[in-house]
């Protein structure tokens, strides 16, 4: 007689039910299964266990005697790249969704966990098992909403699929690294992309209507590293919106409790990262952090230029000012605003310290919400190398 896994006889959550994380539940889509079963051990927010899941997918933890690996995870290789011809339509250059394509069409996977849209909204996620090249380019650019990617699981174990790849952020491939020696498949791939400040999709309609003049034609934005916020709209235009003068004080609430109390910034649990934060203008930023990282790379190679990463600028000092900024959501006047992105522009951090400053000013705002909200799971919730990076710095009481 063959013995039924214990997470087949669990139910998922019905939809709008408290979830075991309550207010800061992500919305990953694990509790939407039957890997509920797992929750506690696998919920980023009930059970924060990088370092040890890192040694399971890339055979280290982090060296915390090397500053780049607090920052930026295990990793072999990092670099900045950019497709020779991008797809059209991207967020980018389609790195991401070029590498996917590559593994569906070279039978590497016979299946992609990847985000569409629904066919009522260009901002509402909805997850799919991929199976053709389409069906992966359907799912091309960020959907920044808080999305249940892991909502699929069920369906790829009962598909029988052998080989996947997952794309998603940090707290969904928590959870999965959690419970994928449950998922019955001979090979898993994750390409990951790192994350900060989802929102619900209300959330979202709020940031768009605070901040852009023309919020309904808005196909996608980012916070980049000229410190304004990139708007793209439907007409192909671009809008930019200085940080600093975004309405900080309206703004502070619509961002979700489980990204206001998150750690994981870089996607420390994937193979590989794509993302821009630590890279040039127009280029992608790419982190190795294993072999099934760099064999996933080396599909798309041919078709990038590269160029090693750079890292410019010092970062401290304007880090050490924004802490209290945020904190008191100070906002300036939009002249104030420009004249100061234009200052920074100049002088300020650039390619790695960029992304040293993004993760540094997230890292210090979110370590002050889960103390003051959350005081009792500061201990277990803050990873080892988020302490020494919120160290550096002097915070508000």
């Amino acid at each position: 007689m063959t013995s039924v896994a214990p997470h087949k006889k669990a139910r998922a959550l019905k939809p709008n039910s408290r979830r075991p994380a309550k207010e800061l539940c992500s919305e990953c889509g694990l509790c939407d299964t039957y890997y509920i079963h797992y929750v506690k051990e696998a919920c980023a927010f009930l059970n924060q266990q990088i370092a040890e899941l890192e040694a399971e997918a890339h055979g280290r933890s982090r060296n915390l005697d090397n500053q780049d690996d607090w920052y930026f995870g295990v990793h072999q290789d990092m670099m900045a790249a950019r497709k020779k011809q991008p797809i059209e339509g991207a967020q980018w250059t389609g790195i991401v969704s070029t590498i996917a394509c590559e593994m569906l069409n070279r039978g590497i996977v016979e299946g992609v966990v990847c985000i569409q849209n629904t066919t009522e909204d260009r901002f509402q996620p909805k997850p799919v098992l991929a199976k053709t090249p389409e069906e992966v380019l359907a799912a091309k650019v960020n959907k920044p909403t808080l999305s249940p990617n892991l909502s699929v699981l069920e369906e790829i174990e009962k598909s029988g699929m052998k080989r996947l790849l997952v794309i998603g952020v940090g707290c969904q491939i928590q959870a999965l690294r959690t419970v994928e020696k449950e998922l019955g498949l001979e090979k898993l791939y994750v390409l990951g992309t790192p994350c900060v400040d989802n929102v619900t999709r209300a959330g979202l309609q709020k940031f768009l209507d605070t901040t852009s003049k023309s919020p309904d034609t808005v196909v996608h934005y980012e916070f980049m590293q000229d410190f304004k916020v990139h708007f793209k709209h439907e007409d192909g235009s671009i809008e930019k919106v200085p940080f600093f003068g975004l309405k900080t004080n309206q703004l502070k609430d619509v961002f979700a409790p489980s990204c206001m109390s998150c750690f994981d910034y870089v996607n420390s649990l994937a193979d590989l990262v794509v993302g821009y934060m630590g890279a040039p203008f127009g280029w992608q930023w790419i982190v190795v952090r294993n072999e099934k990282g760099r064999e996933m790379l080396e599909l798309a190679r041919e078709q990038l230029d590269t160029q090693p990463v750079m890292s410019k600028g010092d970062r401290k000092q304007a880090v050490q000012q924004s802490i209290p900024a945020y904190d008191k959501g100070v906002t300036l006047p939009m002249w104030a605003a420009k004249l100061m992105g234009v200052v920074i522009e100049k002088i300020g951090p650039k390619g790695l310290e960029y992304a040293r400053f993004s993760i540094d000013s997230h890292f210090t705002r979110n370590y002050l919400y889960v103390k003051r909200n959350y005081p009792e799971k500061l201990e277990s919730h803050l990873p080892e190398f988020a302490k020494r990076i919120v160290g550096q710095y002097k915070l508000p009481e």
